[in-house]
Formats: C-alpha cells, structure tokens, sequence
C-alpha cells in the first residue's frame, strides 16, 4: 500500500513539475539598439512590450496548469515566474519610454 501511495505521489509531482508555466521574457535593450532605434521603431518596440504585457497576464491566469502548479510548489514557481517576466518587462518599457523622450519623439 505505501509503494502505490509513494507512485502516485511521485506521478502527481512529475506532471506538476510539467505544468509550470512559461512567461514571455523581455530582453534588456542593448547599446547597438539604443544607437539605431528611431521614433517610429521606438513606438513599434512599445507596442511589442505592451502585447508581451497582455500575453503575461493572459498567461498568468487561472487554468488547470495553475492547480498542478498549485499542487507541486503551491504555486510558488508560477507567481516567480510571472514576477520576474513583468519586472522584465516593466524596465523595458521604462528604457524604450526614457530613450524616446531622449530623441524628442512624439
């Protein structure tokens, strides 16, 4: 009996470890783009990071991925995850914003 309680604990554990979530990722912005971005390219980097914002959030909502999540690490990985890919995200922005009041955008 506990070999069949110890195989379906470790069957419950594998696929939670399978079902951890996966955050869109936003680089930093390398010196080499600084240089090259203009306006317009700027404005179009803006708008990637804002659908990589909404693809954050979309992902980061309730699913039968965030009950196996819950079940493995309760839910601890899954919001790490997230929190890390939205502060990432975040200071993108924030560089893409600061660089296009640098160049007086529009």
């Amino acid at each position: 009996m506990k070999v069949v309680k110890a195989a379906l604990f470790l069957s419950i554990a594998l696929l939670a470890g399978c079902a951890t979530k996966q955050y869109p990722q936003a680089p930093s912005l390398t010196p080499e783009e600084v240089a090259v971005f203009d306006c317009k390219a700027l404005d179009q980097e803006i708008a990637k990071v804002h659908s990589m914002q909404n693809q954050i959030k979309e992902t980061g909502s309730f699913d039968g991925r965030t009950v196996l999540g819950f079940m493995g690490d309760f839910g601890l990985g899954n919001g790490l995850a997230k929190s890390a890919a939205t502060e990432k995200a975040n200071a993108r922005l924030m560089q893409l914003q600061n660089i296009k009041a640098s160049k007086n955008c529009q």
